[in-house]
């Protein structure tokens, strides 16, 4: 890892202020210093949080936080066991999570997790790196230098002001977010008439191991297999008449409408009732501050999308904000961040929308619809393997892509196969006789160049050109043939033993693909030519790119 970089010019404190050290704030912070920037983090909260609250982590959550090595730990932690079990109309339909769809990951499941745990993971993880984190200091607002930089004033524990300069503001800090009120970016959207109860307890009853759904024309209840803080999480829609502190009578009696009588709740730990906004930023950049997370997109839990949005938010930008800080790539680079990023968040948004309506609404017709319709339809729907694998790229976030990116080249290739823009897909591979996967192999805080073919299918001593060019921001291997495994030209070789790599890649002798620090491709060609990935990198490297060789 490259030695933290410390803002330079006179006067100034930090290059990144990050307000809010939830999951999408410590999961930027940790991209920042891989690259080798050190963050500010600081947040109005004296503690991170202890209740579950977001409990799913998707695998393309998993995925971009592999290179930091957190996911062991994770996966340690939480279930990646659980299957669907939905009751409706006293029909019972059971199916595992993400069972297809899912052989380009190393993560094909739904790790149930809680929140808390991924805050601490994620915060031991910073504490090791010597990141600080400043809780009980509030943000309140910014002001902007004559040289463009931020001066932003802090609110200390014991009521003592700081003010610092930051060259970058990042707003981490939810949905209420101080930094985008004071930035005066609209946040467009509104509230649920519903309000909700929450819980996370022990019940009797119910599948071990299994997202227990019970679907009324009522409405739902969920219960989700949790290890910490209690084994359980349910959330359930609360009645209007209904007001004041949640009590356990009150769970049990919802349990009861919902189950009837099947499952008992017990000892709880952490209640809430609340309400549920929908609401989208009109930008993610505003000069030199920044959205990301809640502050960005708020929307209902359905699919566990939200806070996955919000650490994919995190490390989309990361990589794009420390290459600026270290003066290797052009401040146009960010502007990709709300291009890439903004539609994700509208998306899911949209998404989340219409399933959380469709499973919550009082019209009479969709009231008739989840009382008698779903429990016919539901046990048949789950034998379509070919749907239930869209649904999985969807909810997975494994088919995002950002193929309108100015960050990525435009693609007229024609036929399968990941285009820029796409995420990467995953395979096993051997390197240096140790089998990995492919994502694994190429992660680290700079470009990849995957060359893919046997030696002689590129010209050596321009691929070393290119290398050198671009040190240390550029790394180059070769994906080769399990029968042809040389090392030619000194480029590390990938060993595609299976051949599903090339495969899943639809690549051939020539074939390259130019992997940017995220995962997702940003220039491929299939010809052999190198000129392509140059430009490209001599673009948005524009601040390392050595001379051209003559």
């Amino acid at each position: 890892m490259a030695q933290p970089h410390r803002a330079e010019a006179a006067g100034s404190d930090c290059d990144v202020l990050i307000v809010g050290a939830g999951p999408t704030g410590l999961a930027l912070a940790a991209e920042l210093h891989r690259f080798g920037v050190m963050p500010r983090v600081v947040d109005a909260a004296t503690d991170r949080v202890h209740e579950s609250r977001a409990l799913g982590v998707q695998p393309r959550t998993l995925e971009v936080l592999r290179p930091l090595g957190v996911h062991t730990e994770l996966l340690a932690r939480g279930n990646s066991a659980a299957r669907l079990r939905i009751t409706a109309g006293g029909r019972v339909a059971s199916t595992p999570l993400f069972d297809i769809g899912a052989d380009d990951t190393a993560f094909p499941f739904l790790l149930f997790l809680s929140q808390a745990e991924t805050e601490a993971v994620l915060g031991e993880h910073l504490a090791e790196a010597g990141v600080v984190l400043d809780r009980g200091v509030a943000f309140e607002s910014f002001t902007q230098d004559g040289d463009g930089r931020l001066r932003c004033s802090l609110l200390g524990p014991g009521g003592d002001r700081e003010e610092l300069r930051a060259r970058w503001l990042v707003g981490c800090d939810g949905a209420r977010s101080t930094v985008r009120h004071s930035a005066s970016i609209p946040f467009r959207g509104g509230r649920y008439p519903q309000t909700f109860l929450l819980a996370d307890l022990s019940a009797d009853g119910l599948e071990t191991g299994a997202v227990n759904t019970y679907l009324g024309a009522e409405g739902p209840l969920f219960l989700f297999p949790l290890e910490h803080p209690a084994p359980w999480r349910l959330i359930t829609a609360r009645p209007a008449a209904n007001t004041g502190p949640v009590t356990l009578a009150e769970l049990q009696q919802q349990a009861d409408r919902a189950t009837g009588g099947a499952v008992t709740v017990r000892d709880p730990v952490w209640t809430s009732a609340f309400r549920i906004q929908h609401r989208a930023a009109a930008r993610y950049r505003s000069g030199r501050v920044l959205l990301a997370g809640d502050a960005a997109h708020v929307h209902s839990p359905a699919g566990a999308q939200g806070m996955n949005t919000g650490i994919q938010d995190a490390v989309n930008l990361g990589w794009k904000l420390a290459l600026v800080c270290r003066g290797a790539a052009p401040d146009a680079l960010l502007d990709s961040y709300d291009q890439e990023r903004r539609p994700v968040g509208e998306y899911v948004l949209r998404f989340t929308d219409r399933a959380f309506s469709a499973v919550t609404s009082a019209n009479p017709v969709l009231r008739a619809v989840r009382s008698q319709v779903v429990p016919r339809v539901l046990p048949v729907a789950l034998r379509f393997r070919q749907g239930r694998a869209a649904v999985f790229r969807v909810v997975s976030q494994l088919g995002i892509r950002y193929r309108r990116s100015p960050a990525v080249d435009a693609s007229k290739r024609r036929g399968r196969g990941p285009r820029p823009g796409d995420r990467l897909p995953d395979a096993r591979v051997l390197c240096s006789g140790t089998e990995v996967w492919l994502q694994q192999a190429l992660a680290g805080p700079r470009f990849s160049l995957l060359l893919c073919g046997p030696g002689g299918s590129w010209d050596d001593a321009a691929v070393q050109d290119l290398r050198r060019r671009f040190e240390p921001f550029l790394a180059i291997h070769r994906l080769t043939p399990a029968d042809q495994p040389d090392g030619a030209g000194g480029v590390p070789v990938l060993v595609d033993v299976s051949g599903a790599a090339s495969s899943r890649l639809r690549a051939s002798g020539g074939s390259l693909l130019l992997v940017r620090p995220d995962g997702h491709i940003g220039h491929r060609a299939d010809d052999g030519d190198l000129s392509g990935a140059e430009r490209y990198l001599a673009r948005w490297l524009a601040g390392v790119a050595g001379p051209a060789p003559s």
